[in-house]
């Protein structure tokens, strides 16, 4: 039997029941892509993203914001620094905000330029560029690692594929230590890791997200993209005609054709492409745009560099495939009327409320309390009667200190006449901790009717602006 072209396409078939011999084709196997490299002005960009984001994400933990780490999110102290701030499980509405945020950026880029994300900044993309650029560095170009998959296996052979498995996991295994890091001090984990001296979930999460990145950048790539991601599914939804998307131009392009360099297009009936098939070699999910835009499409311009260059060595105008809108293609708008078109209400709708909401983000965070305070009643002791006919309450009050200082705080109780507290009013709490302070409250027995009474505590920091008032209520047994 003849070896399989790695890149051709196999069809599982089977016999229809009752039939005579007919063939009836369930499904077309998986045709493994060999993406082309390229260079041009997107693919710098995508470069320049790759370094961006990896230099932030692998940097970030090992900063320093005084005598902690910088950004670190310790799930078990339930408490989040990042830089300056110091977050709580309180403050998990900065979260929600930020969440908000998020959706609305990607509905605004989208909604301007489709699927920028995906093409420039996902981790998927991202990782998948990291991957095949180590896999291009020890299996050679694209040609060379069609033929070899093609040939049976051999010394060399198998000598490239195993070094490629092995820097893939390396990098994969970094990325899981890195992502552990934003939740585990990482300077401490890091001699952990070393000395292979782990605890189970960082153990976890750990090989799990390594074995994510080394899988989904390995060897999933465009079908994570295709087949794995919602985004691509409900894309559609945010698009209209306005929006920038990769174009072919079909009304310049066809009927396309081979030619030589010298020959006249117009005298052999043909249009500007030359049908090289290089724009769909290069495509990361190895779609042909001039079939028109497709969902496994991911924005990422990479066939917009290769027929540019295409176009330059033959002579012709660049822009045979670019960024463009529908409406642009259709009624040959020039770029300027394209772009002012692309700014069009619901983008600057989109635009007004995300830069609304990160204003009062900002403004919040500026003014936020820089403390919080939980108060639990004291459920093994309700209410009772103690020394000079008071009837005492017992609380139990969480004060967390969010600033990088110690702090003192001033309790105070009102809501009922002669309320008072039997113990110490001032309290001391360290930075970034928190404190659980009883405080008991008395109040005198005479004309108290039985029940359940409202008060409210004030608590007042001493050192830094800042004051706060918690609701609870005062027993009064029958």
């Amino acid at each position: 039997m003849s070896n399989q072209n790695p890149g051709s396409k196999k069809i599982i078939p089977i016999l229809a029941e009752g039939s005579d011999g007919e063939l009836i084709s369930l499904y077309a196997a998986h045709q493994r892509i060999y993406p082309r490299s390229v260079s041009g002005l997107f693919s710098k960009w995508r470069w320049g993203m790759v370094w961006l984001t990896q230099i932030i994400f692998y940097g970030l933990p090992w900063l320093e914001f005084g005598q902690r780490q910088a950004v670190l999110f310790d799930l078990g102290a339930r408490r989040f620094y990042i830089f300056g701030l110091v977050l709580y499980p309180q403050d998990f509405i900065y979260l929600t905000g930020l969440m908000v945020i998020s959706a609305l950026s990607l509905f605004l880029f989208t909604a301007v330029a489709g699927r920028l994300w995906c093409g420039y900044a996902c981790p998927q993309t991202v990782y998948t560029e990291v991957f095949m650029w180590i896999e291009k560095q020890v299996e050679g170009d694209r040609t060379a690692r069609m033929r070899r998959d093609g040939q049976n296996w051999g010394l060399e052979k198998a000598a490239r594929k195993t070094l490629k498995h092995i820097i893939w996991i390396a990098v994969a295994l970094w990325t899981g230590f890195t992502f552990v890091g934003y939740f585990s001090p990482i300077r401490q984990f890091a001699g952990e890791f070393v000395q292979m001296n782990l605890g189970p979930w960082e153990t976890f999460w750990t090989f799990f997200y390594g074995f994510a990145t080394y899988g989904n950048a390995g060897f999933m790539r465009e079908q994570v993209c295709k087949h794995m991601c919602p985004y691509a599914r409900f894309q559609s939804a945010m698009f209209d005609k306005d929006t920038l998307i990769v174009t072919y131009d079909k009304e310049r392009g066809e009927p396309r054709g081979a030619r030589s360099r010298k020959a006249d297009p117009k005298t052999l009936n043909l249009g500007a492409c030359v049908d090289c098939n290089l724009c769909v070699q290069v495509c990361p999910t190895g779609i042909d745009i001039r079939k028109g835009l497709q969902y496994e499409c991911i924005g990422c311009g990479a066939c917009v560099d290769v027929c540019d260059a295409v176009m330059d060595r033959i002579g012709y105008a660049r822009g045979l495939v670019k960024y463009s809108t529908d409406n642009a293609m259709k009624q040959g708008w020039s770029q300027s009327q394209t772009l002012r078109h692309v700014f069009r209400p619901r983008v600057l709708v989109y635009s007004t409320i995300l830069g609304s909401i990160v204003l009062a983000m900002l403004v919040s965070l500026n003014l936020r309390t820089l403390f919080k305070v939980d108060v639990v009643r004291d459920r093994g002791v309700m209410a009772r009667i103690v020394d000079g006919d008071n009837i005492e309450n017992v609380y139990r009050l969480q004060i967390m200190n969010a600033t990088e200082s110690n702090q003192r705080y001033r309790i105070t109780a009102g809501g009922l006449a002669g309320l008072k507290l039997s113990t110490e009013n001032v309290v001391l709490v360290e930075s970034t901790q928190a404190r659980w302070v009883t405080v008991r409250l008395q109040v005198p027995m005479q004309d108290m009717t039985p029940g359940s009474h409202a008060i409210a505590f004030d608590i007042e920091s001493l050192d830094a602006p800042g004051h706060l008032t918690e609701k609870s209520v005062f027993l009064v047994p029958r």
